[in-house]
């Protein structure tokens, strides 16, 4: 049980059995009544958000949130397959569920899993990854002056805008927070 004053951003929150990260807090107080704190919940499951005003008195628990180094193992149609680094244990995740992660993934990445009542719930790309360009269109002589991009894909499927100058064959740095073109490696 906490305290209104205790509902900050980055706190983990439990709500009908899920845990929802705020992502948004005010503090208010109502002409004479009661204070209460009006905040944007993300749930950490399905990704969904929330408005929830809590009122002063009202109870609710902070969730239990669990970060571990884990290697990424492989995939297949459907889940992606994980081992914990401590234990070598092996667990699943559904593709549908952490596909903006596994698109910047090699076999064998070492990635942080989000574990919630020790049930795996999600997966943390590094930052910044280093991957092959394994199709784009040719640049042209000239095409550097105009600053433009054109499309490629890389080693793990994923398909992300480079600058003209960028050919098969290269190695890339990839910003896995926006998808983004960070420079060559």
């Amino acid at each position: 049980m906490g305290n209104l004053t205790d509902l900050k951003v980055g706190s983990i929150v439990k709500l009908k059995g899920d845990p929802f990260l705020i992502v948004y807090n005010q503090f208010m107080r109502k002409d004479a009544g009661k204070p209460v704190m009006r905040t944007k919940l993300k749930n950490l499951i399905t990704g969904n958000t929330l408005d929830k005003t809590f009122l002063a008195g009202e109870s609710f628990e902070f969730a239990e949130i669990e970060r571990k180094k884990c290697q990424y193992l492989y995939k297949d149609d459907q889940e992606a397959h994980f081992m914990d680094n401590e234990n070598f244990e092996q667990f699943d995740l559904q593709i549908e569920d952490i596909e903006d992660a596994l698109k910047f993934l090699k076999d064998d990445e070492e990635v942080h899993v989000t574990f919630y009542e020790g049930k795996p719930i999600g997966v943390q790309a590094p930052i910044k990854v280093t991957l092959l360009i394994t199709e784009t269109t040719p640049g042209v002589k000239g095409d550097t002056a105009t600053g433009g991009t054109k499309i490629a894909t890389v080693e793990t499927g994923a398909v992300i805008n480079v600058p003209l100058f960028v050919k098969e064959g290269d190695k890339v740095v990839i910003n896995t927070d926006t998808g983004a073109y960070d420079g060559r490696a």
